[in-house]
C-alpha cells in the first residue's frame, strides 16, 4: 500500500500526456472501428439497381475491413496471443455497447427528455435478437479470421502478406455476415427455401463489398505492418539497453 503511494506521488502532469505506442494507436483505432460498427452501422445506403432489385449496404462496409485488417497487422507482427487478446477485448466491448444499449433504452425517460425518447431509442435500440446476433457473429468471424491467417502464414512463411490477409479477411467476412444476418434476420414463420432466398440476397451484397474494401485496403495493411515492427524493434533495443546498463547515446 505504502509502494503504491509512492509510485502514485512519483507520477508527473508529463507521464499522462506520454506519447502512445505504435500498438496503442492501433488498438485505440480498432475500438472506434467497433464502435461505429455497432452504433452507427444501421443506417444503409444505396448501391445501384439490379433489374427490380435495388442495392444497399450498411455503411459499417468502410470500418469493418479494417477491424479484420487490424488483426491482420497485430498477428503479423506480435503473434497469435497478442492478435487472440485485443479480439477478446472487441468482443467485450461489443458485448457491453450491446448491453447498456438494451439497458438504457428500456429506462423511463425524465419529463423533459420525452419528445427526444422515440428518436433516441430509435438510433440506440437494439432487440435482443439483434445483439445476439451481433455478438456471436463478431466473435466466431473474429476467431476465424485469425485462425485463417496463422494457418496460411505458417504454410507460407512470411512472404504473400496480400494472400494471407485476404483470403483470411474474405473468409471472416463471410462468416460474420453469414452469422449475423441469419441469426438477424432469419423469418421462422416461412418456410426454409423462401428463408435461404431472402438470406442470400441480403448477405451476398454485403459480403461481396466489405471484400471489394478488404482488397481496396491491402496497402494499408502493408504501411501498418512495417510501422508496427519498427515500434517493436524500438522497445526491443530500449529492453537491451535497459539490460546492459549502458545508455545509448
Amino acid at each position: 500500500m505504502i509502494m503504491d503511494v509512492m509510485k502514485l506521488r512519483n507520477l508527473k502532469v508529463r507521464d499522462f500526456f506520454r506519447p502512445l505506442s505504435r500498438l496503442e494507436i492501433l488498438v485505440g483505432l480498432y475500438i472506434f472501428c467497433l464502435f461505429a460498427s455497432e452504433v452507427m452501422g444501421f443506417k444503409l445506403i444505396p448501391l445501384f439497381d439490379l433489374g427490380q432489385m435495388s442495392l444497399s449496404v450498411s455503411v459499417s462496409i468502410f470500418v469493418l475491413p479494417f477491424i479484420f485488417s487490424i488483426n491482420d497487422m497485430i498477428i503479423e507482427t506480435y503473434g497469435l496471443k497478442k492478435a487472440l487478446a485485443v479480439s477478446r477485448l472487441g468482443w467485450f466491448v461489443v458485448a457491453m455497447i450491446a448491453c447498456l444499449s438494451l439497458f438504457f433504452t428500456v429506462l423511463p425517460p425524465a419529463e423533459r427528455f420525452m419528445s427526444s425518447n422515440d428518436a433516441y431509442n430509435m438510433v440506440f435500440g437494439f432487440s435482443f435478437r439483434v445483439a445476439i446476433a451481433s455478438l456471436v457473429a463478431f466473435g466466431v468471424a473474429q476467431l476465424t479470421d485469425i485462425l485463417v491467417f496463422q494457418k496460411i502464414r505458417k504454410r507460407l512463411g512470411k512472404k504473400s502478406l496480400w494472400l494471407r490477409t485476404n483470403v483470411s479477411n474474405i473468409v471472416g467476412l463471410l462468416i460474420d455476415t453469414t452469422i449475423f444476418m441469419t441469426l438477424a434476420r432469419y423469418d421462422f414463420g416461412t418456410d426454409f427455401v423462401s428463408n435461404v432466398g431472402y438470406l442470400a440476397g441480403l448477405i451476398l451484397p454485403y459480403w461481396i463489398f466489405k471484400c471489394l474494401m478488404s482488397v481496396i485496403i491491402t496497402p494499408i495493411t502493408y504501411v501498418g505492418v512495417k510501422w508496427l515492427k519498427k515500434d517493436r524493434l524500438e522497445a526491443r533495443a530500449k529492453v537491451v539497453e535497459a539490460k546492459s546498463g549502458s545508455p545509448k547515446k
